[in-house]
């Protein structure tokens, strides 16, 4: 930063800016709107992309930091089959000012997450998210019955590798991305993998998943799993997927199917709206009629 600071001190113009991608799925990606690629913290930053940046806008507050990237979509660098996939969905974005004479003189200017992403006639538009974007959710605990943690996170603490929990197997009947059908995905009650995740581990949609709204034993045997959402991306016989067990969230659940109790992270003691009504009696039910 400093050298970055003596070097504007002399009135050089020798500035651009470059830009580093990295997906959710691990992919980075370098830009940079100087007429030559260069190379700093391991990343390559590519010129011949045609990736720009309007001016930041960085505002005190929490309101969304007013910012796009913009592009041209190409098989080289970012494709538009990618995008539909989902797989640009809340991508890292950091953004320098560079010396592009010694890449060492630099100042990181942005660092947030992609949004919106508008696509046409052949280019893109992506809306920047800044750091403080993250401090608008809710954040704590929540008082609720549900548990609040998600299947295998920190909280949960539950192994999916483990036996019973998951199944790993190739894809064998696809309908729409979205309907799955086994014959091989035997040994599970049905309704096992309803709200578990379905993941994609090889093809082209690898590293996308899904949230599984059905797990059913058809009459043939076969077992079909349906996703809230099609993946976006094609998926053919042949290509591995893996299944994970659902969780409702629920008490019962936690301590009958996972044996996981000491970390439910719910509150399944606390009194639901029909407590608010009750009253004492002495005998007989209260069945919400007339008390009289």
């Amino acid at each position: 930063m400093t050298g970055l600071m003596e070097t504007l001190a002399t009135g050089a113009t020798t500035l651009c800016r470059c830009w580093a991608l990295t997906r959710r799925d691990g992919v980075t990606m370098g830009f940079t709107d100087h007429d030559q690629p260069l190379v700093f913290d391991g990343i390559t930053f590519r010129a011949d992309t045609g990736m720009t940046a309007r001016a930041l806008e960085i505002s005190t507050g929490l309101s969304v930091n007013n910012s796009e990237a913009m592009g041209v979509l190409s098989d080289a660098a970012i494709r538009e089959a990618d995008i539909d996939a989902g797989r640009y969905d809340g991508a890292e974005v950091r953004s320098w000012l560079v010396n592009w004479r010694d890449v060492t003189e630099r100042a990181l200017r942005f660092r947030g997450t992609i949004g919106e992403i508008r696509r046409g006639a052949g280019a893109f538009d992506a809306e920047l998210r800044g750091l403080t974007e993250a401090l608008n959710q809710p954040q704590g605990r929540i008082y609720q019955r549900p548990c609040a943690a998600v299947l295998g996170d920190a909280a949960c603490r539950v192994d999916l590798d483990a036996p019973g929990l998951s199944a790993e197997l190739p894809a064998e009947e696809v309908e729409d991305g979205r309907l799955f059908r086994f014959a091989g995905l035997t040994g599970f009650a049905e309704g096992w993998f309803e709200k578990g995740q379905f993941r994609i581990l090889s093809g082209a949609a690898e590293a996308l998943h899904g949230v599984i709204k059905a797990d059913r034993i058809l009459p043939d045997g076969r077992r079909e799993i349906e996703l809230w959402q099609e993946i976006r991306a094609d998926v053919l016989p042949g290509d591995l997927v893996r299944v994970e067990a659902g969780c409702d969230k629920s008490f019962v659940t936690c301590r009958q199917k996972f044996a996981n109790v000491v970390n439910f992270r719910g509150f399944p003691d606390i009194p639901g709206d029909d407590w608010l009504v009750s009253v004492p009696t002495q005998s007989g039910q209260n069945t919400g009629g007339s008390l009289r």
